[in-house]
C-alpha cells in the first residue's frame, strides 16, 4: 500500500522542517516548499493527498494558492496555518475550501490528529467518487449503447435536460430503455444524491395506487394503524419516474396534475397538503394524444408533461446498433456467468440484425444471456440461437407455394421439402432460394446443415438432378 503524500508550504524555514520531521516520523511522505510559487510545481508532478497551506506566504498568499488547489488539484485536501487563528481567518479559509485550520505554535500531537482526519475525509470523499463513477457506468449514459441518428437525438435531449428541473416525458415500446435513460438523467442533474423513485402506474393495483403515491394518516380507512408516507414524499429533494402513466387512472390524473402545478401532495385522510420538492419524469408505451382524443387521458395534464418530450426509436428502426449490442450483452453475459472462454461466431450476427424484436432491447438482452447460460460448447454457433431466431418458411406466409400431400408428413419434412423445391426452381442459388422461402440466406445455410443438404446432394440440386 502506498503511503500518503504531504505537501508543506512555510516560509518559516525552521518551523516546515520541524513539521516534515514530525509527519515523517508518522510514516508520511513529504515534500515542502517556502512560497506558493515553489509549491506549484511540486503539486504538478506528483499526487499529493494533504496539502498544509501558511496563509501568510510572500509573494502568492496562501489563501490563493488554497483557491488554486481547491480548483486545480481537488483530490488533494488542504489544512492552513495561520499565526493568529481568529476565527475570521478560520472562516475565510474554510469557505475558500480548506478542509480544517491549525493555529501557530503547532503542537506534535495536534498536528498528528488534524493530519490523519484530513486524509480520512480525502479517502472517504474519494470511495464516494468511485462509487458515483460506478454508478455512472452502470446507470448513466455511458451504459446506453447506440449511434444510430434517432437514437443520439434522443440521448441528445434528454442529456441536455439532466441539468434542468423540467419535467420530461419519455415514451417508447416496450424495452426501449425508457427507465434506463430516466436514471442516467437524474444520475446527472443535481439532484443526483437524493432519491431516485420508480412508480409502475400498470403495476400497483387501483385501490393501493393512491395510498402508494401520497402516502395516508392513521385512522384514515380499514387497516390504516400508522401514518405511512408515499413513494412521492420518500423521494423528496429527488426525481420521480411515473412509469407507464398511461395506466393511470383518470381521477388519480388530477392529483399528479396538482402534483406538478404546485409541488404539493394532499395524503389519504389528511386536512392539509404537504410540501414537496421533487423532479417528475413520465414514461410511457402508448399514445397519449390518442387518449386523450378518447378521452381516457387528461388533456391539461398531458401538456403538462409535455414540456420536453423524448421519443426512443424501436430496435427495428435503429438496426446498426444491434451489433454492438449484442456484442455488450455477450461480455456483460460471460463476465455474470463465469463463461469468459465462450466466444461467438461472427456469421451469427446476421441473425440477430435480420430479427424484428418486438421486444426490443430487453429482449435483445434476454437472447444473448439465455444462449450464454445454455451454451453447450466454447463458441456459439447457430444451433445455440434460441428458436424464434430461425424464421420458419411456414410462418412466412410467402415464397414458394407447397400442396400438402395426401399421407401424413412432419412439419420437419415438410420445411425440407419446401426448401429442396426452392432450391431445385433457383438452378441451386442459395440466395435466390432464401428470398424465395421468405428467410435470409443464414437461416436458409443452418437448415441445409440441419436437414444433412451439402456436398454432393447441394450439387446436384444446382444442376437440376433430382
Amino acid at each position: 500500500m502506498s503511503k500518503d503524500r504531504i505537501l508543506i508550504v512555510e516560509d518559516d524555514d525552521g518551523l516546515r522542517q520541524i513539521t516534515q520531521v514530525q509527519l515523517e516520523r508518522e510514516g508520511y511522505e513529504t515534500s515542502s516548499a517556502l512560497s506558493a510559487e515553489l509549491a506549484i510545481p511540486l503539486l504538478e508532478e506528483s499526487l499529493h493527498q494533504l496539502a498544509i497551506v501558511d496563509l501568510h506566504l510572500p509573494g502568492i498568499s496562501g489563501m490563493d494558492l488554497l483557491k488554486r488547489i481547491r480548483v486545480e488539484y481537488p483530490e488533494t485536501a488542504v489544512v492552513v496555518v495561520t499565526a493568529f487563528g481568529t476565527v475570521k481567518t478560520a472562516v475565510e479559509a474554510m469557505k475558500a475550501g480548506a478542509y480544517d485550520y491549525i493555529a501557530k505554535p503547532i503542537h506534535p500531537y495536534e498536528l498528528k490528529a488534524i493530519v490523519k482526519r484530513a486524509l480520512g475525509h480525502q479517502r472517504l470523499l474519494q470511495e464516494v467518487q468511485c462509487l458515483r463513477s460506478a454508478l455512472d457506468r452502470k446507470y448513466g449514459f455511458e451504459e446506453i449503447i447506440g449511434s444510430s441518428e434517432p437514437f443520439l437525438a434522443a440521448l441528445d435531449v434528454a442529456a441536455r435536460m439532466a441539468a434542468t428541473d423540467a419535467t420530461l416525458l419519455i415514451s417508447g415500446e416496450t424495452g426501449t430503455g425508457k427507465e434506463l435513460v430516466a436514471k442516467a438523467i437524474h444520475l446527472r442533474s443535481n439532484r443526483r444524491d437524493r432519491p431516485f423513485v420508480t412508480i409502475n402506474c400498470g403495476a400497483i393495483p387501483r385501490e393501493l395506487l393512491e395510498s402508494e403515491l401520497f402516502g395516508h394518516v392513521r385512522g384514515s380507512f380499514t387497516g390504516a394503524l400508522t401514518h405511512k408516507k408515499g413513494k412521492v414524499e420518500t423521494a423528496d429533494g429527488g426525481t420521480v419516474l411515473l412509469d407507464e402513466i398511461g395506466e393511470m387512472p383518470l381521477d388519480l390524473q388530477v392529483r399528479i396534475l396538482r402534483l406538478i402545478q404546485e409541488r404539493e401532495i394532499e395524503k389519504i385522510g389528511a386536512t392539509t397538503a404537504t410540501k414537496v420538492d421533487v423532479r417528475i419524469i413520465a414514461a410511457t408505451h402508448r399514445n397519449l394524444a390518442t387518449m386523450v382524443k378518447q378521452g381516457s387521458f387528461r388533456e391539461d395534464l398531458y401538456y403538462r408533461l409535455l414540456v420536453v418530450p423524448i421519443k426512443l426509436p424501436a430496435l427495428r428502426e435503429r438496426t446498426g446498433d444491434i451489433e454492438n449490442l449484442v456484442q455488450h450483452f455477450f461480455v456483460r453475459s460471460r463476465a455474470k456467468y463465469g463463461r469468459q472462454e465462450l466466444a461467438m461466431k461472427q456469421e451469427l450476427m446476421n441473425y440477430f440484425v435480420e430479427y424484428n424484436w418486438p421486444g426490443n432491447v430487453r429482449e435483445l438482452e434476454n437472447a444473448v444471456e439465455r444462449m450464454v447460460l445454455l451454451a453447450r460448447g466454447s463458441e456459439l454457433t447457430a444451433a445455440d440461437l434460441p428458436d424464434f431466431l430461425h424464421p420458419s418458411p411456414l410462418e412466412s406466409g410467402e415464397g414458394t407455394t407447397f400442396t400438402l400431400s395426401e399421407h401424413s408428413m412432419s412439419l420437419e419434412a415438410m420445411e425440407k421439402q419446401m426448401i429442396l423445391q426452392a432450391l431445385k426452381q433457383c438452378g441451386g442459388n442459395q440466395t435466390h432460394a432464401a428470398r424465395q422461402l421468405g428467410m435470409s440466406r443464414r437461416a436458409l445455410a443452418y437448415r441445409l446443415e440441419k436437414y444433412g443438404v451439402y456436398g454432393d446432394k447441394l450439387k446436384a440440386l444446382k444442376y437440376g438432378a433430382s
